[in-house]
């Protein structure tokens, strides 16, 4: 009898694959919209355990406080803003249709009030490319172009901890905590090196397909699910 494979037991919910986000800061998001400009100062720059991205605890003039992703250069103590009128400078916070084309920002919102939802990681930005009545155009890290709502909000500049990768992790006791510390299994066993009773691809099970069907039960769910199609274009 075999064992449950990767996908299966993710499904379970074991301490193995569950994130320990007890541990985490809090939520990171903007605050809710108002009318108007806000400022403040940066309160603290905390790490967070469960992100690549320092965390910036910003205190408003009105009380309110809030965490979001820090940028690369922000202090303790400086100010800060957020409106539509707030200063074209790293750390401020403007919906996208007041950037001026060919600046940076991250830390962007899908929808009009959602707190931010993409180009969050260290070191990522987005590019402003233009501005179509309500719609802007943005670049992603991936160097795709998605049309957004003008009055979503981001940040200028960039994502703090672009040089997290320079350092190499050395051991592999350090990879396993900072995989662990996010709920990531480490190591992860190659599928084809397991046994045919262990996974789909294991044993001398050479040749089997790698696309699955949509319907395919766990266990036999992996791969390719669903493919339209596999390998380079035009190779099909």
């Amino acid at each position: 009898m075999g064992k449950r494979i990767i996908a299966q037991a993710r499904g379970h919910g074991s301490l193995t694959y569950r994130a320990p986000s007890h541990r985490y800061v809090g939520r990171v998001r903007y605050r809710a919209l108002v009318k108007g400009n806000a400022k403040g100062i940066i309160a603290d720059l905390i790490n967070d355990p469960g992100r690549s991205t320092p965390i910036a605890k910003l205190a408003y003039d009105d009380g309110t406080e809030c965490l979001v992703p820090a940028a690369h250069g922000m202090q303790v103590k400086a100010p800060v803003s957020i409106g539509d009128d707030a200063v074209l400078a790293e750390g401020n916070v403007l919906p996208l249709g007041n950037i001026p084309a060919g600046l940076y920002a991250y830390n962007i919102e899908l929808t009009p009030g959602d707190g931010g939802k993409i180009v969050r990681a260290s070191g990522g930005f987005a590019i402003i490319m233009s501005h179509e009545g309500s719609r802007t155009v943005i670049k992603l890290p991936s160097k795709k172009l998605k049309t957004l709502d003008s009055r979503c909000r981001s940040t200028l500049g960039v994502a703090a901890g672009s040089n997290r990768k320079a350092r190499p992790f050395a051991k592999a006791g350090k990879k396993h905590h900072a995989m662990r510390a996010r709920g990531k299994l480490y190591p992860r066993t190659s599928a084809r090196a397991m046994n045919a009773v262990d996974h789909k691809f294991g044993g001398s099970n050479l040749g089997v397909t790698k696309t699955s069907s949509r319907h395919a039960p766990p266990g036999r769910k992996v791969g390719s699910i669903a493919a339209k199609g596999t390998g380079r274009k035009g190779k099909r």
